[in-house]
């Protein structure tokens, strides 16, 4: 374990805005935390970095206790949203701040700057003006000077948030390749669940200053924790039931659940590609309320008869169904998850 926190508390007015937290991080180990605005990430990331002192509670890094290390002692590198690199600097300059704080000579200095440039994609840029820079060049700039002192811990705070979404897609790729070849551990907080997923080892759902979840991307994108995590994901099918064996009572009806799961009063979730349209004259009655076209596929919004809430959809491309259009709904127990 290179990271540890353990019951880490910060109050804000009497407030917690981290609430008890418990979390280690392993060497080489990228994670990331997500959650709403006020959810306590960022100060999870500050008060790791030093930069939040801890009501109670400790930081651990390398197993020492980290109370009274001022920041620039820790040996952690921190990328801030909005890059804050140095306008008066050019990029050589910036990506060597880190390194003449720390007293490396100039030659060595000089040779860790074009070994990153060159890693990061921008070979040759050292002499370029920061202002000159495009907003995804600053954002390897700022990288690169948060890498150049080799931290034992790498951290982000929203990395690509100013980026526009294709050029956020494209280096959240670079970036998982760069850290997988350098072994870095992360530890990178953020509001997109696509950029959390595709990043990371591992996803920390926050909530109210607590942990909710924790798990692979894949754990968590298949069996949420309960029903605020599958609503923040992006699930809208939602609703209470009654399990008894392997049916839920719920107001879409009797819904299919997967064997073994757990009976009585709690949440469903059905998953878009769990809602099968069919002939109007079977299964659940609905009409077609909206449709919104993501590419891949069109999510369909059935609003069912009798006024239950209403349901979403993925629905092939070529398959969809028209605004206005009765359609029947029937449900598939294997994207059913009964949430905790």
């Amino acid at each position: 374990m290179l990271l540890g926190l353990c019951r880490a508390t910060v109050r804000f007015g009497g407030r917690p805005v981290l609430d008890g937290v418990d979390l280690e991080v392993a060497e080489h180990e990228v994670v990331c935390v997500l959650g709403p605005s006020g959810s306590g990430k960022s100060t999870l990331l500050r008060a790791v970095a030093g930069l939040q002192p801890l009501d109670s509670g400790r930081v651990l890094l390398g197993g020492r206790d980290q109370a009274g290390v001022p920041a620039h002692r820790r040996g952690v590198g921190l990328m801030f949203q909005d890059h804050q690199l140095f306008p008066q600097r050019d990029v050589g300059g910036n990506v060597a701040f880190g390194l003449r704080m720390h007293g490396v000579n100039r030659r060595e200095r000089d040779a860790r700057v074009g070994e990153l440039l060159e890693l990061v994609g921008l070979p040759g840029a050292a002499r370029r003006a920061v202002a000159a820079l495009s907003g995804g060049e600053q954002q390897r700039v700022a990288l690169a000077r948060a890498l150049a002192p080799r931290p034992r811990l790498l951290m982000l705070d929203e990395p690509l948030g100013q980026l526009d979404r294709s050029l956020r897609e494209r280096l959240v790729v670079e970036l998982r390749e760069l850290f997988g070849r350098l072994g870095t551990t992360v530890l990178a907080v953020t509001h997109d669940q696509g950029e959390a997923f595709a990043l990371a080892d591992r996803v920390v759902v926050m909530r109210d200053g607590r942990i909710a979840q924790s798990g692979t991307p894949l754990e968590v994108w298949q069996r949420p924790a309960d029903a605020f995590v599958a609503r923040f994901l992006g699930f809208e099918n939602v609703t209470a039931a009654t399990v008894g064996g392997q049916v839920a009572d719920t107001a879409w009806g009797k819904l299919p659940v997967p064997k073994g799961a757990a009976r009585g009063t709690g949440t469903v979730l059905v998953r878009p590609a769990g809602v099968r349209l069919v002939a109007a004259d079977a299964g659940l009655r609905c009409t077609v309320a909206a449709r919104t076209f993501k590419g891949t596929h069109v999510a369909v919004r059935l609003q069912p008869e009798g006024g239950a809430p209403r349901l979403e959809a993925a629905c092939a491309l070529r398959a969809a169904p028209e605004v206005g259009q009765t359609v029947g709904v029937e449900f598939d127990a294997a994207e059913i998850v009964v949430l905790g």
